[in-house]
């Protein structure tokens, strides 16, 4: 399986059923991780601003995964 082309300024949003839709700026990659800022909470008071280390694998258009709102450069 091909590892996602995820890349600093995209937007992508959260899959997973407990914070869906929940959309986040990809502000650096390494090799393993995806760091990004919270845009939006998922939850009244939630998370919105923080920072979160997402691993690579998860960044997939799958149930538990990440899909891409946003392919800006």
């Amino acid at each position: 399986m091909t590892q996602p082309d995820v890349r600093a300024g995209q937007v992508w949003a959260d899959n997973d059923k407990r914070s869906k839709g929940r959309p986040v700026r990809v502000d650096e990659v390494d090799v393993r991780y995806a760091y990004c800022a919270v845009l939006t909470s998922a939850t009244p008071g939630g998370r919105t601003g923080q920072r979160t280390r997402i691993a690579l694998e998860r960044m997939r258009p799958t149930s538990t995964g990440y899909r891409l709102l946003d392919g800006a450069p």
